[in-house]
Protein backbone atom coordinates (compact mmCIF):
# COMPACT_ATOMS: atom_id res chain seq x y z
CA UNK A 1 0.00 0.00 0.00
CA UNK A 2 1.22 3.54 -1.11
CA UNK A 3 0.67 6.29 1.88
CA UNK A 4 1.74 9.68 2.23
CA UNK A 5 4.59 10.92 4.23
CA UNK A 6 6.64 13.52 5.37
CA UNK A 7 10.62 12.92 5.07
CA UNK A 8 14.29 14.27 4.64
CA UNK A 9 17.02 13.24 2.39
CA UNK A 10 19.60 15.18 3.96
CA UNK A 11 20.02 17.83 6.71
CA UNK A 12 19.22 21.43 7.05
CA UNK A 13 16.56 24.06 7.58
CA UNK A 14 13.48 22.28 7.81
CA UNK A 15 11.72 24.41 5.53
CA UNK A 16 14.47 23.81 2.86
CA UNK A 17 14.65 20.17 3.11
CA UNK A 18 11.35 18.75 4.37
CA UNK A 19 9.72 16.97 1.19
CA UNK A 20 6.09 15.35 0.78
CA UNK A 21 6.34 12.17 -0.64
CA UNK A 22 5.07 8.31 -0.48
CA UNK A 23 6.24 5.22 0.76
CA UNK A 24 5.13 1.66 0.60
CA UNK A 25 3.80 0.15 3.38
CA UNK A 26 4.32 -3.53 4.25
CA UNK A 27 1.73 -5.33 6.56
CA UNK A 28 2.36 -5.17 10.00
CA UNK A 29 4.04 -7.94 11.90
CA UNK A 30 3.15 -10.59 14.17
CA UNK A 31 3.60 -8.35 17.12
CA UNK A 32 2.80 -4.98 15.31
CA UNK A 33 -0.54 -2.43 14.19
CA UNK A 34 -1.23 -0.02 11.91
CA UNK A 35 -2.08 3.34 12.90
CA UNK A 36 -4.06 6.10 10.86
CA UNK A 37 -2.69 9.04 12.07
CA UNK A 38 -5.52 11.86 12.65
CA UNK A 39 -2.73 14.14 14.66
CA UNK A 40 0.60 15.31 15.04
CA UNK A 41 2.55 18.32 17.60
CA UNK A 42 5.21 20.10 16.27
CA UNK A 43 8.14 20.23 18.87
CA UNK A 44 11.28 21.85 19.07
CA UNK A 45 12.48 18.24 19.32
CA UNK A 46 11.17 17.35 15.89
CA UNK A 47 12.85 20.01 14.16
CA UNK A 48 16.16 19.81 16.20
CA UNK A 49 17.51 15.96 14.45
CA UNK A 50 16.25 17.59 10.96
CA UNK A 51 18.46 20.39 10.96
CA UNK A 52 21.68 17.75 11.90
CA UNK A 53 21.94 18.10 15.84
CA UNK A 54 21.84 14.23 16.01
CA UNK A 55 23.02 13.50 12.55
CA UNK A 56 25.45 10.48 14.20
CA UNK A 57 22.62 8.82 15.02
CA UNK A 58 20.11 9.16 12.22
CA UNK A 59 20.16 7.23 9.22
CA UNK A 60 19.04 9.08 5.82
CA UNK A 61 16.31 9.30 4.72
CA UNK A 62 14.17 9.83 7.94
CA UNK A 63 10.34 10.61 8.59
CA UNK A 64 10.40 13.22 11.69
CA UNK A 65 7.75 13.26 14.52
CA UNK A 66 7.50 11.31 17.84
CA UNK A 67 4.26 11.67 18.98
CA UNK A 68 0.84 12.21 17.82
CA UNK A 69 -2.57 10.30 18.02
CA UNK A 70 -4.57 7.85 15.30
CA UNK A 71 -6.61 4.69 14.87
CA UNK A 72 -5.50 1.22 14.89
CA UNK A 73 -6.52 0.05 11.18
CA UNK A 74 -4.95 -3.27 11.05
CA UNK A 75 -3.12 -5.51 13.42
CA UNK A 76 -0.55 -8.07 13.19
CA UNK A 77 -1.70 -11.98 13.50
CA UNK A 78 -0.76 -12.24 17.46
CA UNK A 79 -2.92 -8.94 18.36
CA UNK A 80 -6.37 -9.05 19.05
CA UNK A 81 -8.53 -7.81 16.21
CA UNK A 82 -10.58 -6.15 19.20
CA UNK A 83 -7.94 -3.72 18.59
CA UNK A 84 -9.05 -2.30 15.37
CA UNK A 85 -10.97 1.28 15.39
CA UNK A 86 -9.30 2.15 18.80
CA UNK A 87 -8.10 5.27 19.20
CA UNK A 88 -3.96 4.99 20.53
CA UNK A 89 -0.55 6.69 20.76
CA UNK A 90 1.72 5.02 18.40
CA UNK A 91 5.15 5.44 19.84
CA UNK A 92 8.10 4.43 19.69
CA UNK A 93 8.21 3.01 16.19
CA UNK A 94 8.25 5.01 13.00
CA UNK A 95 8.21 8.73 12.60
CA UNK A 96 4.64 10.25 13.30
CA UNK A 97 4.90 12.93 10.39
CA UNK A 98 2.91 10.28 7.33
CA UNK A 99 -0.03 9.04 7.06
CA UNK A 100 0.25 5.89 8.92
CA UNK A 101 2.92 4.78 11.76
CA UNK A 102 3.35 0.89 12.73
CA UNK A 103 4.75 0.27 15.81
CA UNK A 104 4.39 -3.01 18.58
CA UNK A 105 0.98 -3.21 20.20
CA UNK A 106 2.91 -3.05 23.66
CA UNK A 107 3.93 0.52 22.79
CA UNK A 108 0.62 1.53 21.85
CA UNK A 109 -0.91 3.98 24.53
CA UNK A 110 -4.86 3.66 24.46
CA UNK A 111 -6.93 7.44 25.00
CA UNK A 112 -10.18 7.53 26.26
CA UNK A 113 -12.85 9.75 24.43
CA UNK A 114 -12.92 12.41 26.91
CA UNK A 115 -9.68 13.52 25.54
CA UNK A 116 -10.06 15.11 22.10
CA UNK A 117 -7.42 14.79 19.34
CA UNK A 118 -5.58 18.34 19.86
CA UNK A 119 -4.75 17.24 23.63
CA UNK A 120 -3.89 13.46 23.21
CA UNK A 121 -1.29 14.34 20.52
CA UNK A 122 0.95 16.39 22.54
CA UNK A 123 1.16 13.65 25.75
CA UNK A 124 4.31 12.40 25.22
CA UNK A 125 7.06 14.55 24.85
CA UNK A 126 6.36 17.21 27.37
CA UNK A 127 3.56 15.62 29.96
CA UNK A 128 5.87 12.57 30.55
CA UNK A 129 9.01 14.20 30.89
CA UNK A 130 8.07 16.33 33.09
CA UNK A 131 6.27 13.58 35.06
CA UNK A 132 9.88 11.70 34.82
CA UNK A 133 12.15 14.06 36.14
CA UNK A 134 9.92 15.51 38.82
CA UNK A 135 8.93 12.02 40.46
CA UNK A 136 11.65 9.86 39.12
CA UNK A 137 14.70 11.53 38.26
CA UNK A 138 14.85 14.38 41.04
CA UNK A 139 12.30 12.99 43.16
CA UNK A 140 10.75 15.96 44.80
CA UNK A 141 8.92 16.01 47.40
CA UNK A 142 6.48 18.33 49.43
CA UNK A 143 8.70 21.33 50.98
CA UNK A 144 11.24 21.07 48.07
CA UNK A 145 12.81 24.29 45.84
CA UNK A 146 12.38 23.65 41.88
CA UNK A 147 14.26 26.44 39.96
CA UNK A 148 13.12 25.96 36.12
CA UNK A 149 14.24 28.85 33.63
CA UNK A 150 12.18 29.32 30.16
CA UNK A 151 9.17 28.40 32.29
CA UNK A 152 6.75 29.75 29.80
CA UNK A 153 7.58 26.81 27.89
CA UNK A 154 4.85 24.11 27.55
CA UNK A 155 6.65 21.73 29.87
CA UNK A 156 7.84 24.75 32.56
CA UNK A 157 3.42 25.23 32.65
CA UNK A 158 3.12 21.46 33.37
CA UNK A 159 5.97 21.29 35.87
CA UNK A 160 4.12 24.09 37.68
CA UNK A 161 0.81 22.14 37.73
CA UNK A 162 2.51 19.54 39.26
CA UNK A 163 4.15 21.52 42.04
CA UNK A 164 0.32 22.21 43.05
CA UNK A 165 -0.11 18.12 42.47
CA UNK A 166 3.52 16.86 43.97
CA UNK A 167 3.59 19.49 46.98
CA UNK A 168 7.04 21.38 45.54
CA UNK A 169 7.51 24.92 45.19
CA UNK A 170 8.50 25.87 41.71
CA UNK A 171 10.76 29.13 41.37
CA UNK A 172 9.56 30.18 37.58
CA UNK A 173 12.74 32.38 35.46
CA UNK A 174 10.78 34.38 32.87
CA UNK A 175 12.35 36.92 29.90
CA UNK A 176 9.17 39.06 30.52
CA UNK A 177 5.64 39.59 32.55
CA UNK A 178 3.50 37.67 29.62
CA UNK A 179 3.74 33.94 31.28
CA UNK A 180 3.47 35.57 34.71
CA UNK A 181 -0.36 35.54 35.83
CA UNK A 182 -0.99 32.07 33.87
CA UNK A 183 2.14 30.46 35.43
CA UNK A 184 1.28 31.76 38.94
CA UNK A 185 -2.45 30.62 38.12
CA UNK A 186 -1.01 27.05 37.32
CA UNK A 187 0.74 26.68 40.58
CA UNK A 188 4.38 28.78 40.26
CA UNK A 189 5.56 30.21 43.87
CA UNK A 190 7.75 32.96 42.52
CA UNK A 191 8.23 34.26 39.15
CA UNK A 192 12.20 35.90 38.60
CA UNK A 193 12.64 38.04 35.34
CA UNK A 194 16.02 37.01 33.87
CA UNK A 195 16.13 40.56 32.29
CA UNK A 196 16.08 42.24 35.08
CA UNK A 197 19.42 44.42 35.63
CA UNK A 198 19.03 45.26 39.18
CA UNK A 199 18.89 41.87 40.66
CA UNK A 200 20.67 38.78 39.56
CA UNK A 201 18.65 35.43 39.47
CA UNK A 202 21.38 33.91 41.89
CA UNK A 203 20.60 37.11 44.32
CA UNK A 204 16.99 36.86 43.75
CA UNK A 205 16.47 33.06 44.80
CA UNK A 206 18.78 33.48 47.66
CA UNK A 207 16.62 36.20 48.89
CA UNK A 208 13.36 33.62 48.48
CA UNK A 209 14.81 30.64 49.92
CA UNK A 210 16.58 32.78 52.55
CA UNK A 211 19.96 32.11 51.57
CA UNK A 212 19.56 28.40 51.12
CA UNK A 213 19.69 27.57 47.77
CA UNK A 214 17.09 25.28 46.03
CA UNK A 215 16.67 21.70 46.26
CA UNK A 216 16.82 21.40 42.16
CA UNK A 217 17.00 23.28 38.98
CA UNK A 218 16.39 22.15 35.26
CA UNK A 219 17.71 24.56 32.50
CA UNK A 220 16.67 24.35 28.99
CA UNK A 221 17.96 27.28 27.41
CA UNK A 222 21.81 26.75 28.51
CA UNK A 223 24.80 29.59 28.09
CA UNK A 224 24.99 32.19 30.94
CA UNK A 225 21.53 31.57 32.30
CA UNK A 226 21.99 28.18 32.91
CA UNK A 227 25.12 28.61 34.67
CA UNK A 228 23.77 31.44 37.23
CA UNK A 229 20.69 28.26 37.93
CA UNK A 230 23.41 25.89 38.98
CA UNK A 231 24.96 28.24 41.33
CA UNK A 232 21.53 28.65 42.92
CA UNK A 233 21.42 25.12 44.29
CA UNK A 234 22.33 23.91 47.18
CA UNK A 235 25.20 21.61 48.09
CA UNK A 236 24.73 18.14 47.15
CA UNK A 237 21.96 18.98 45.15
CA UNK A 238 20.81 18.66 41.45
CA UNK A 239 20.94 20.48 38.26
CA UNK A 240 19.50 19.11 35.17
CA UNK A 241 19.79 20.49 31.77
CA UNK A 242 17.32 20.05 29.27
CA UNK A 243 17.56 21.68 26.27
CA UNK A 244 19.53 24.38 24.55
CA UNK A 245 17.43 27.10 23.38
CA UNK A 246 20.19 29.09 23.32
CA UNK A 247 22.89 27.05 21.23
CA UNK A 248 25.54 28.04 24.05
CA UNK A 249 26.19 25.24 26.43
CA UNK A 250 26.37 26.33 30.43
CA UNK A 251 29.58 27.19 31.60
CA UNK A 252 30.91 23.30 32.15
CA UNK A 253 33.69 24.50 34.22
CA UNK A 254 32.50 27.25 36.38
CA UNK A 255 29.85 24.85 37.84
CA UNK A 256 32.10 21.94 38.41
CA UNK A 257 34.15 24.35 40.70
CA UNK A 258 31.77 26.54 42.30
CA UNK A 259 29.25 24.56 42.31
CA UNK A 260 28.54 21.74 44.37
CA UNK A 261 25.93 19.79 42.83
CA UNK A 262 24.81 16.42 40.96
CA UNK A 263 24.98 17.88 37.26
CA UNK A 264 23.22 15.60 34.66
CA UNK A 265 21.50 15.81 31.29
CA UNK A 266 18.17 14.62 30.47
CA UNK A 267 17.35 12.53 27.40
CA UNK A 268 13.75 10.90 26.98
CA UNK A 269 15.30 8.48 25.03
CA UNK A 270 17.70 7.18 27.68
CA UNK A 271 14.89 6.82 29.99
CA UNK A 272 12.73 4.48 27.37
CA UNK A 273 15.18 2.06 27.23
CA UNK A 274 15.93 1.96 30.98
CA UNK A 275 12.14 1.50 32.15
CA UNK A 276 10.03 -1.79 31.92
CA UNK A 277 6.68 -1.50 29.80
CA UNK A 278 4.85 -2.07 32.77
CA UNK A 279 6.03 1.20 33.86
CA UNK A 280 5.82 3.02 30.76
CA UNK A 281 2.27 2.38 30.31
CA UNK A 282 2.12 3.25 34.12
CA UNK A 283 3.16 7.07 33.76
CA UNK A 284 1.10 7.25 30.86
CA UNK A 285 -2.11 5.77 32.90
CA UNK A 286 -1.04 8.77 35.56
CA UNK A 287 -1.10 11.40 33.17
CA UNK A 288 -3.68 10.84 31.17
CA UNK A 289 -5.73 10.30 34.56
CA UNK A 290 -4.42 14.08 35.13
CA UNK A 291 -5.87 15.40 31.95
CA UNK A 292 -9.32 13.42 32.21
CA UNK A 293 -10.20 14.84 36.01
CA UNK A 294 -8.61 18.21 34.80
CA UNK A 295 -5.80 18.52 37.31
CA UNK A 296 -3.44 19.22 34.55
CA UNK A 297 -4.36 20.70 31.38
CA UNK A 298 -2.57 21.20 28.09
CA UNK A 299 -2.28 24.28 25.87
CA UNK A 300 -4.85 24.79 23.15
CA UNK A 301 -3.51 24.22 19.43
CA UNK A 302 -2.33 27.74 17.62
CA UNK A 303 -3.08 26.53 14.28
CA UNK A 304 -3.79 23.27 12.15
CA UNK A 305 -2.17 21.99 8.56
CA UNK A 306 -2.92 19.09 6.23
CA UNK A 307 0.20 17.08 5.92
CA UNK A 308 1.20 17.86 2.56
CA UNK A 309 1.41 22.05 3.46
CA UNK A 310 4.06 20.80 6.42
CA UNK A 311 6.82 23.73 5.35
CA UNK A 312 4.15 26.34 5.71
CA UNK A 313 3.05 24.63 9.07
CA UNK A 314 6.88 24.29 10.33
CA UNK A 315 7.50 27.84 9.47
CA UNK A 316 4.20 29.00 11.95
CA UNK A 317 5.48 26.93 14.78
CA UNK A 318 8.70 28.50 14.60
CA UNK A 319 7.58 32.15 14.33
CA UNK A 320 4.57 31.84 16.51
CA UNK A 321 4.59 32.76 20.12
CA UNK A 322 5.15 30.08 22.73
CA UNK A 323 2.31 30.55 24.62
CA UNK A 324 -0.34 30.48 21.34
CA UNK A 325 0.20 26.30 21.66
CA UNK A 326 1.58 23.92 19.54
CA UNK A 327 0.73 23.55 15.55
CA UNK A 328 -0.99 20.42 14.74
CA UNK A 329 -0.30 18.71 11.62
CA UNK A 330 -3.51 16.92 10.54
CA UNK A 331 -4.23 14.62 7.16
Amino acid sequence: MQATCVKFCEFGAPTRVLQVGNRYLSPPAADEVLVRMLARPINPSDLIPIRGSYAHRISLPNIPGYEGVGIIEEVGEAVSKQLVGMRVLPLRGEGTWQEFVQTKKEYVVPIPDAIPNYIACQLYINPITAWVICTEVLRLKEGDVLLVNAAGSSIGRIMAQLSRLIGFEMIAVLRNDHHKKELQRLGVAHVIHSTNTTKSIYHNVMEITNGNGVAAAIDAVGGFSGTELALCVQPDGDFLTLGLLSGVPVDWKLVSTQAKVNARLFHLRHWNKQVSTHDWQKAFKQIIQFIVEGKVTLMKHAATYPLFEVKEAVQCAETAQSNMGKVILIN
